[in-house]
């Protein structure tokens, strides 16, 4: 298969990194893998996969720094952090810092490459010309555009860049337009997650990174809307 994509396991944990490797490469995807911070970010570099799976507690380089370099380097190859911690500061730093996903151990091997493979998915489909997209685009609202095809979101005919996530959310809303979700259904809805306490942060930092790529004034949105002690609604 030529098309086989590889993904980047970055764990230091071997009985973990043997499981992953074991199971995706059963899904017919190719893996590499590193053991600590710093090899994980040399190969990201060298080998440029096409998905990677980072674990936040790593020897020499954590998970949180590799990410933060790609990422300032311009490398958006979809980053899925996984941590052991239930701890919703790591979630929410891993959002901002801007990974697209996150999974907290132990993981359901099911749920693991079923994330895998959505965001592979996105980043396979954003593949097509900017500008055949951009044409094939519907408008959602003023100068806003999606193509439900390439998953690629446009504003006056330029692409922006969405991680997974920030995609999902922004064609949910857009798909029902004017209709208040509450974070808990946003959760639900678009994260799939049942209702996880605090996890609810999450929704708000996704909101926020998704109004500054997609507003002309992220403070003052037009299309992503605050309804206080409600939620959040898609303005047409």
């Amino acid at each position: 298969m030529d098309n086989q994509k590889t993904v980047l396991i970055v764990e230091d944990e071997k009985n973990i990194v043997d499981i992953l490797r074991f199971n995706l490469q059963r899904e017919h995807y190719l893996t590499s893998e590193a053991y600590d911070g710093e090899d994980g970010l040399s190969k990201a570099r060298a080998e440029k996969p096409d998905l990677i799976l980072l674990d936040v507690m790593l020897p020499k380089m954590n998970g949180f720094d590799v990410c933060r370099a790609l990422r300032q380097e311009g490398d958006n190859v979809p980053v899925i952090i996984l941590t052991a911690r239930e701890e919703e500061a790591d979630k929410v730093l891993g959002l901002e810092i801007g990974a697209d996903d996150y999974i907290t151990k132990p993981f359901s091997m099911r749920e693991l490459i079923a994330r895998v493979g959505a965001n592979i998915r996105r980043t396979a489909m954003a593949a097509p010309a900017a500008a055949t997209a951009a044409a094939s685009a519907m408008p959602v609202a003023g100068d806003l555009s999606i193509n439900t095809d390439s998953h690629q979101v446009f504003r006056g005919g330029k692409a922006i860049d969405l991680t997974q996530r920030e995609y999902e959310l922004l064609t949910f809303l857009a798909s029902h337009p004017n209709k208040v979700y509450s974070r808990v259904d946003l959760m639900e809805q678009v994260w799939n997650y049942g209702y996880v306490g605090d996890d609810v942060r999450t929704v708000d930092v996704t909101v926020r990174r998704l109004r500054e790529k997609i507003e002309a004034d992220p403070a003052n949105p037009v299309f992503i809307l605050t309804r206080r002690g409600a939620g959040y609604y898609f303005s047409v």
